[in-house]
């Protein structure tokens, strides 16, 4: 079995058990926008902070991403918008498939890969992608985690923008709005790499460079294994038209992979009576995800447990 293939089983099979464990209390914080039948109202006009920014605070799921099995309220007084598992019929699909699995499904003709990278996403595609890092316990990269069917927080203060990403080991993400630049394209690489934001009007702009990239491991954009270089670059354009909407739209701009920079719409919508749940990753079973040989991979006996 090639590990794409296991990976949605083993998926079905968490969210399955998971759905039967008991969730987290619903609770709606007090003074969320109400609609006369006493439901969320998530058409209400977006929050703002007291310095007048929009506050993008709150956990959000990606429209259609399905999520981890909860039941949703929609509607019940006290009620959210409907819970995980519960796909935003408003929001746009892109109709070449899932951005999770493709980041160029929004763009004519695909992500625009050089042919080094379009021969690398073949060969990935083709082991199952068995070496994404999600399949050996590290951090997804910053639009596998914006694209992941689990939920992401946010948390913001007039310095910083934090994001925590259930679908990753919650993995947490640091946006600096301090007026801070990007740091040198040769200083330290991270896995959600290094980003700095400004605000243009009721758009958040965030930038972020300084990509993990080297000989084991790279960052992926995607299932199927899209690269980012270390000099790629990232910019997100992050908008909160509604109290119950979040839209972020992602420029890729790195010569060193594409023809091209492209573009990627994400539109997320937002769970107003529900936390995040942790999440745990077992570097164990790396050991069973297999590519095109068929072969287990050999685990370091560090990670043995």
């Amino acid at each position: 079995m090639k590990r794409t293939a296991l990976v949605v089983a083993c998926a079905a099979l968490l969210l399955g058990a998971q759905s039967l464990l008991a969730q987290w209390p619903a609770f709606v914080p007090p003074g969320t926008p109400r609609a006369a039948d006493g439901s969320v109202d998530m058409n209400a006009p977006a929050p703002r902070t007291p310095d007048g920014k929009i506050d993008f605070s709150g956990v959000w799921q990606t429209a259609g991403g399905g999520g981890r099995g909860r039941g949703g309220r929609a509607g019940a007084p006290g009620g959210g918008a409907g819970g995980r598992g519960a796909a935003d019929a408003t929001a746009p699909v892109a109709p070449g498939g899932s951005l999770f699995g493709d980041i160029g499904a929004q763009t004519p003709g695909g992500a625009p890969y050089l042919p080094w990278a379009a021969e690398l996403v073949k060969q990935r595609m083709a082991d199952g992608s068995k070496d994404n890092p999600d399949a050996h316990c590290l951090p997804l990269g910053i639009l596998q985690n914006t694209t992941h069917p689990f939920p992401k927080k946010i948390l913001q203060t007039p310095s910083e923008l934090i994001l925590i990403y259930e679908g990753s080991g919650t993995t947490v993400r640091e946006v600096y709005l301090d007026g801070r630049t990007l740091p040198d394209p040769d200083a330290q690489p991270w896995y959600q790499g290094y980003s700095v934001g400004r605000w243009e009007g009721d758009t958040l702009v965030v930038e972020t460079s300084n990509f993990i990239d080297d000989d084991t491991w790279t960052t992926w954009l995607d299932v199927r294994g899209s690269p980012l270089s270390q000099h790629g670059k990232l910019t997100e354009r992050i908008r909160r038209p509604s109290f119950g909407t979040l839209e972020i739209e992602v420029t890729i701009d790195d010569p060193k992979v594409y023809t091209r920079p492209f573009t990627a719409a994400i539109n997320s919508r937002l769970l107003p009576d529900t936390q995040l749940i942790e999440f745990v990753c077992i570097d164990k079973s790396a050991q069973h995800y297999v590519g095109a040989t068929g072969v287990p991979d050999a685990v370091p006996s560090e990670q043995k447990r």
